[in-house]
């Protein structure tokens, strides 16, 4: 099968390249001596990757520490189930699924990719492949961080930083939805965009000051580093600052700080898919590309607005 492999870590993403790959073992999965219990053989139709998974140490060695390289990167994936290991149940041959693969399998760049059951949510027919796709990484953090670690309510305020990007996008929409008041932050360039993402103001962390901001519920924080440790100072008591860039440097004074590493939920999937379904919440994808094109796709000559999207099969 063709896939994107990477092999070299200090390459980054100019190391990726355009590869033949043994496929999945269909019969020596649904074989008893052969199986992995709950797995299932996806065909891809659509495949995501985040920008900076080829830093993570699970991109190059398994659980037990062991290099696994050439390996096969993206983690999001929307496709049609082929094959069924032995054992496994709530999934057909020929069903249409959607979601987040293992961090330290080989991923969802690729053909086909093996998948545990557990991790997929059903895709409804009329939600497209590329569409189901750009909902998993996105749509799973931002849930995840407002509602498990942020425990956000209807009429809490919160700040969620990079508004127009693809998560805090998401996360807009849904704090919005949720009945919070949102204020989003960004560069300039994307004031509009993060309005038309369900934020009710917009600060520009280049020429606002952020302080002006006042006391606020939950600060849902894509980017660390000085804007998280500026943010820590507005979280009211009993408040959280939630962030997905690594330990926070500052905790609130009399609130909670948690960072946290998205994890698939079939649940929370099939909630987020039903919403997009009923027009209340889009994804942000700006570039879609052929898996022959991924390569450049993922070393574009400017910064990319919005997700890219591998579209695998037409």
């Amino acid at each position: 099968m063709k896939a994107i492999v990477v092999t070299d870590q200090a390459a980054g993403r100019a190391g990726m390249t355009l590869a033949e790959r043994p496929g999945p073992d269909a019969e020596r999965l649904a074989d008893l001596a052969g199986a992995n219990y709950g797995d299932v053989v996806v065909e891809v139709h659509a495949s995501g990757f985040t920008w900076d998974e080829l830093s993570w140490p699970s991109t190059w060695v398994d659980r037990l520490g062991r290099d696994r390289t050439p390996s096969i990167p993206g983690h999001e994936v929307a496709g049609t189930v082929t094959a069924l290991s032995y054992g496994t149940a709530g999934l057909a041959v020929g069903q249409r699924v959607f979601g987040l693969t293992d961090w330290t399998r080989d991923g969802t760049l690729a053909e086909y990719v093996v998948v545990e059951a557990r991790n997929l949510a059903p895709l409804p027919g009329d939600v497209d492949f590329t569409t189901g796709a750009g909902l998993v990484m996105s749509g799973l953090t931002a849930w995840q961080g407002l509602f498990e670690h942020g425990r956000l309510r209807a009429g809490q305020s919160v700040l969620v930083h990079g508004a127009a990007g693809v998560v805090g996008s998401m996360a807009a929409q849904l704090a919005r939805e949720a009945g919070a008041y949102v204020i989003g932050t960004g560069r300039a360039a994307g004031r509009q965009a993060a309005l038309d993402f369900g934020a009710q103001e917009f600060v520009d962390l280049e020429s606002d000051s952020l302080d002006e901001v006042g006391a606020v519920d939950l600060v849902f924080d894509v980017f660390g580093g000085d804007i998280g440790r500026r943010s820590a100072r507005l979280v009211r008591p009993g408040g959280t600052l939630v962030g997905i860039a690594g330990p926070p440097e500052a905790r609130p004074a009399e609130g909670l700080a948690v960072d946290f590493v998205v994890v698939p939920d079939r649940m929370q999937l099939d909630e987020i898919v039903r919403r997009t379904r009923e027009g209340r919440l889009r994804t942000n994808i700006g570039t879609v590309a052929a898996l022959d094109d991924a390569v450049a796709a993922f070393n574009p000559a400017e910064h990319p607005k919005g997700k890219t999207i591998i579209r695998v099969r037409p």
